[in-house]
């Protein structure tokens, strides 16, 4: 565990792990997530790959889940918050950027054909976390089973209500969360699970320090053998 005295020097270090991890290998695959907690870290790690450049030809970008029932081009899309943040700084090919579908006929197979492909790259190098105040993962929502695989999860009744509005959409729309499950998260070989503010602490003491249980998503990072956690120093004011 590493904790931060501010959100800059958290921000830097997160992405300066990112950096490492890229630069450690040349084919190596990255998971990345969005949100209020990895805006600004990918934001400097973009500058970082500009100002010191890597060799990107064979590296795979990836992210942890999607909105399901939502245009890509829709600002709260990951898709396109992770294109804005960080991606579109970099010369990738579009076969680099790998992401869980915003529409789709068939969920199912295609969370199949996407964990596939990551296993056909090699697997999962490095998947960057973010965690929810009630401990989610993801669109892993508390009672989600560890065996769970990529699926289409429920959206949280308040992310439901923004999308619904900002789209204008009606109550009749079809929304959902499509997502690595847990099981895909802990078969990664390496796990950074960040979290900063207030907000994050209680949860962060509760996945730490708690018991590994369904109801707490992220406890299930007690078992992984290589997960670090980064944290601000708000974050981990109550440890």
């Amino acid at each position: 565990m590493r904790i931060f005295p501010t959100e800059q020097a958290f921000d830097e270090a997160a992405a300066r792990c990112i950096y490492d991890c890229i630069g450690a290998k040349k084919n190596v695959v990255v998971g990345l997530s969005t949100g209020r907690t990895t805006k600004n870290m990918h934001n400097i790690l973009a500058r970082m790959l500009c100002d010191r450049p890597l060799d990107l030809s064979e590296v795979t970008f990836f992210g942890q889940d999607e909105i399901g029932g939502v245009p890509r081009e829709y600002w709260g899309a990951c898709y396109t918050m992770l294109k804005t943040e960080l991606l579109d700084a970099l010369p990738l090919r579009e076969d680099q950027f790998l992401m869980l579908p915003t529409a789709s006929d068939d969920y199912r197979r295609d969370c199949q054909a996407f964990t596939a492909e990551l296993e056909r790259r090699g697997g999962v190098d490095l998947l960057v976390l973010g965690l929810g105040e009630n401990g989610h993962l993801g669109f892993n929502q508390p009672g989600t089973p560890f065996g769970s695989t990529a699926w289409a999860s429920t959206l949280s009744p308040e992310l439901d209500a923004r999308v619904r509005k900002d789209l204008s959409l009606g109550a009749d729309a079809s929304l959902c969360g499509v997502t690595m499950g847990l099981k895909d998260v802990m078969h990664a070989r390496r796990l950074l699970l960040v979290a900063k503010g207030d907000h994050k602490a209680a949860m962060v003491k509760e996945i730490l320090q708690g018991p590994v249980t369904e109801a707490v998503p992220a406890s299930i990072l007690q078992l992984h053998p290589s997960c670090e956690y980064y944290l601000d120093a708000r974050a981990a004011s109550l440890l």
